[in-house]
Parts: C-alpha cells; sequence; structure tokens
C-alpha cells in the first residue's frame, strides 16, 4: 500500500513516515500543500495524510 503523507511539522512528518514503513507501507511525504497536491497528481496513492492547516 502506498501512502502520502503531507505535514509542514518536520518531527510530525518522520514518526508517521517511521511508524506506517514499520508497518510495510510506502511513503512519500511532502512538507507544504503546493508539493502535496504535485505528488498526488503525479503518482497513485492509497491513502493520504493531510495536515488541514498547511503552507502553500
Amino acid at each position: 500500500m502506498r501512502v502520502l503523507v503531507v505535514e509542514d511539522e518536520k518531527r510530525l512528518a518522520a514518526g508517521l513516515r517511521n511508524g506506517l514503513e514499520a508497518d510495510g507501507f510506502a511513503v512519500d511525504v511532502a512538507v507544504d500543500g503546493t508539493d502535496g497536491l504535485w505528488l498526488a497528481r503525479e503518482n497513485p496513492y492509497d491513502a493520504i495524510v493531510l495536515d488541514i492547516m498547511l503552507p502553500e
């Protein structure tokens, strides 16, 4: 399963990535809305974990 994490707080994003990868997920991380939107449009994800208060 492939997951996109869009989170601007780098420590939280790293924690989410580590936890998801430990459970066998393939994880991409974006640190702002612009990068997250680009990744979501360019790649097929099974799930997106999205921070609702993002820059850009």
